[in-house]
C-alpha cells in the first residue's frame, strides 16, 4: 500500500508557469528544490547536464510539481497536442468560481481557451506549455463532495 505524493509536469519557463498556476488557478507555492545531476539524471533517464529545478505547488490536497530543465542535455522537446483517447495522463480538472473570468485570465497569462469545448458547466483550456486543463463550475465540486 502506498500514498499519493505528487503529479509532475515539465515546463519550458518555470516563472511563467508558476505565475499561471498560482495567480490564475489558485495554487499556492510550497517548496522549490534544485537537484544535482548525479543520480537525478540517472533516475530520470536524461543525459547530463540537466540542471533541474522542481517547484512544488499545492491546491486542495493536490501537489503539482513543475519540472524545469536548464541543462543542455535535457532541453525540453517541443510540445505536441495530445488527444483525450491517447493513453496516459490526459488533463488536470479544476473547479472555479467563475469560468468566464478564469478564461480571460488564462489568455492574459499565456494560456489558450478552447472555446469550441464550452458546454456551459465546463470548458477546456491549455496552460502556456499546452497542458490540457478542464475548468468546471463549483457546483460540480460541491455535488461530488456531497454525493461522492
Amino acid at each position: 500500500m502506498g500514498v499519493f505524493n505528487h503529479l509532475g509536469q515539465c515546463v519550458t519557463d518555470l516563472e511563467r508557469s508558476k505565475r499561471f498556476y498560482i495567480e490564475v488557478l489558485g495554487f499556492e507555492p510550497w517548496r522549490e528544490l534544485s537537484f544535482p545531476d548525479e543520480g537525478c539524471a540517472n533516475l530520470l533517464r536524461l543525459e547530463p547536464p540537466i540542471d533541474m529545478t522542481a517547484s512544488y505547488l499545492r491546491r486542495d490536497g493536490l501537489v503539482l510539481e513543475l519540472l524545469h530543465y536548464a541543462g543542455s542535455g535535457a532541453a525540453p522537446l517541443p510540445a505536441r497536442e495530445r488527444v483525450m483517447n491517447e493513453p496516459g495522463l490526459t488533463h488536470i480538472s479544476i473547479s472555479v468560481d467563475d469560468i468566464p473570468a478564469t478564461c480571460a485570465r488564462i489568455v492574459e497569462y499565456g494560456g489558450e481557451v478552447l472555446s469550441d469545448t464550452d458546454v456551459g458547466a465546463g470548458i477546456f483550456v491549455r496552460d502556456p506549455d499546452g497542458q490540457l486543463i478542464e475548468l468546471l463550475t463549483m457546483d460540480y465540486a460541491e455535488r461530488v463532495a456531497t454525493e461522492g
